[in-house]
């Protein structure tokens, strides 16, 4: 499995996960806030299901991020 997901593509994966999650904890945006564990584990995982099935990969190097 090739990684997909480039390094700026993982930190801003990681903020929005850190963010929705946050605002679930508060009580802001209720449960659908805890969507946030799928951009964060993506993130750690480099990969994403979504940009395998329609072509994009935001590593610089054709899938060899690091």
């Amino acid at each position: 499995m090739k990684m997909n997901v480039g390094s700026l593509d993982k930190v801003a994966r990681l903020a929005i996960g850190i963010i929705l999650i946050a605002l679930a904890m508060s009580g802001t945006i209720g449960i659908w806030g805890w969507i946030g564990v799928v951009p964060i584990i993506t993130a750690l995982v480099g990969w994403c299901p979504f940009y395998h099935i329609v072509g994009i990969n935001s590593c610089p190097h054709g899938g060899h991020c690091t």
